[in-house]
């Protein structure tokens, strides 16, 4: 480094410009950290001193004044102290030594330049968490101690800067420190020319930092919104969170909105959007706890959303019916801003019943022609947000009446045999049985022929009644002819009798058929032989029993009643007539030979 300096000595003073320019570049990134400032920096390092300069003097006896080349001096030393007054500015007191070699190899020439300062000025640092460029001005004593000539102490000037790269908070490398050093020396009578140090010091080392701390984070605020998409009318909680405040302190809230009323004092608070207008709105939190940097604020922003009204469309099932008949409507809706829905119906004529998503129409009393069914729901919002759906029901007339005689025919069809159970059957353990096949067989003729007529007779009803043997308690009687006429009317119901034509009655051991009524239904049988006929009779109190195990049926329309006609000829008779009934069903009567 010294040879290049020898052959090329303007090019220490090129470095400056340089060096400037980087210290610059690191001066405008580091402008926006806040890093804390130490109070006092001490550095210590290695100096190198570039005089750049000729010595101009006349020793001593000497008739001829001398110059010589001032050498760059490699040995050196430096110190500084500095005291910061902020996190940029401070004033530094500074020394260096840079001391010669003790020989000089020509009378004429000067070996090495020792030179050595105390100066003092101010420092301007830029300060980053990894590094902190700095730029420096210091004036004081140089002090110019060539080989050849006695020491002098003059005024300089060294202007310059450097690099410190942060090691940890207290220790920094001091990469470089370029100062261009500037002082005039004379050596000998007024006419001899002045030694003009124009020179450059540079220097490396450690700079240990002392006492400050560092600034106190300043608090911040969060805030946060729950939902942040809302409809009209619903409720927002909004939050406020704060961070770095001190503890020791209370902090209190305040709420502002925009577009929004907010109100409270809490870290959190509910926001009434009741009314507003679909957008956008702000709320801000303001925290604050009193003292310096006790203050932050935040914002959030919530949407209330364009609200939709449900949509519905309704069908009938069947589209067309008699007169009297009923049609089942179905409604399909829903909710595009998914609300929980309430369903109503209205119609032009008959009765409408159901609050959900079925509904029945009755159509008795209704004059043929169509019912136009209106279907409505609404949304759970206040007031609703409601839409509607029509749909068509025709409502059939009757057919006509069929001639007097096959309306004779069927109603004397409809004077069927009245239905006849086992001892005890139902029972309570099982009210779906009891029915033995004899029976069913007359039911379901009687469903099929019921349903026929119902065409021509709307309003005809069938009656059931129940009886029991005398047998067993009243309540016990009572609950058994109710377990009777309940499965007789449900078979008939699942042969596609409507149920709202079936009326029931339990008797008990009440309307009792006496012995002569037996005696009298035994004699007038017309599918019992005179041997069985007599045979009978002589077991007149077990046929008494099983004449009182029966349902009877009646016709509303004519008032006639199901004909009393035992089935002696049944295949399951045997299991009818005991008087202990039984599961088991009993063996098949043989036909007597011809």
């Amino acid at each position: 480094m010294s040879s290049q300096l020898k052959s090329h000595p303007g090019r220490v003073l090129a470095m400056l410009p340089a060096m400037v320019a980087v210290l610059c570049m690191f001066a405008s990134l580091a402008a926006a950290q806040d890093q804390p400032a130490p109070k006092w920096e001490l550095y210590g390092g290695y100096s190198y001193f570039y005089p750049h300069a000729d010595v101009h003097g006349q020793l001593p006896g000497a008739l001829l004044p001398l110059s010589s080349r001032l050498e760059s001096n490699p040995r050196g030393a430096g110190a500084s102290i500095t005291y910061d007054f902020n996190n940029w500015f401070g004033l530094t007191l500074d020394t260096s030594t840079h001391w010669g070699s003790g020989e000089s190899t020509l009378p004429h020439r000067i070996d090495d330049a020792a030179f050595s300062n105390l100066s003092f000025g101010p420092k301007v640092t830029f300060r980053h968490e990894r590094f902190a460029p700095f730029v420096e001005v210091l004036v004081g004593d140089h002090r110019l101690m060539p080989d050849a000539f006695h020491d002098v102490d003059k005024l300089g000037v060294m202007l310059g800067g450097g690099l410190d790269v942060n090691l940890s908070r207290h220790v920094a490398l001091r990469l470089f420190r370029a100062d261009f050093v500037a002082s005039n020396y004379r050596y000998g009578p007024p006419g001899i020319a002045s030694t003009d140090i124009r020179g450059v010091r540079l220097q490396a080392g450690l700079n240990f930092m002392f006492g400050g701390e560092r600034p106190p984070t300043p608090p911040t605020a969060a805030c946060s919104l729950q939902p942040t998409e809302v409809f009209a009318g619903e409720s927002v909680t909004a939050t406020a969170s704060g961070s770095n405040f001190n503890p020791k302190r209370t902090v209190k809230y305040s709420w502002n909105g925009t577009g929004v009323k907010v109100t409270g004092n809490d870290a959190s608070t509910q926001i009434d959007t009741t009314g507003l207008q679909p957008g956008s709105y702000g709320v801000t939190a303001n925290l604050n706890a009193g003292g310096k940097n006790g203050f932050a604020s935040c914002s959030a922003r919530f949407t209330v959303k364009e609200p939709h009204p449900p949509v519905i469309s309704c069908s009938a099932n069947p589209a067309s019916v008699r007169t009297g008949g009923t049609s089942t409507i179905n409604s399909n809706a829903s909710s595009p801003d998914g609300r929980r829905l309430t369903y109503s119906y209205t119609a032009s004529a008959g009765d409408i019943s159901g609050n959900g998503d079925t509904a029945t129409l009755n159509t008795r009393g209704a004059q043929p022609g169509h019912i136009t069914v209106t279907c409505n729901v609404g949304d759970d919002r206040n007031p609703p947000l409601t839409a509607s759906s029509t749909t068509i029901v025709n409502v059939e007339p009757p057919p006509p009446p069929p001639p007097a005689p096959e309306i004779k025919q069927l109603e004397a069809r409809l004077a069927l045999h009245s239905i006849y159970f086992q001892t005890a059957r139902p029972t309570a353990e099982n009210p779906g049985g009891g029915l033995l096949d004899s029976q069913a067989d007359i039911l379901e003729t009687l469903a099929k022929d019921y349903k026929n007529y119902l065409k021509y007779k709307p309003e005809a009803h069938l009656i059931l009644g129940g009886h029991a043997d005398p047998r067993g308690s009243e309540e016990y009687n009572k609950a058994l002819t109710e377990r009777r006429v309940e499965r007789t009317k449900t078979f008939l119901v699942e042969h596609g009798v409507p149920a709202d034509h079936l009326d029931t009655r339990s008797f008990g051991k009440e309307d009792q058929l006496t012995t002569d009524q037996i005696k009298g239904l035994i004699a007038q049988d017309p599918e019992l032989s005179p041997a069985d006929r007599q045979k009978m009779l002589n077991n007149l109190q077990v046929m008494v029993l099983a004449n009182n195990r029966r349902v009877d049926v009646t016709l509303s329309t004519t008032g006639q009643q199901s004909t009393r006609l035992y089935p002696f000829n049944a295949k399951d008779f045997l299991a009818l007539i005991s008087p202990k009934g039984g599961e088991k069903k009993p063996p098949v009567r043989k036909a007597p030979k011809r």
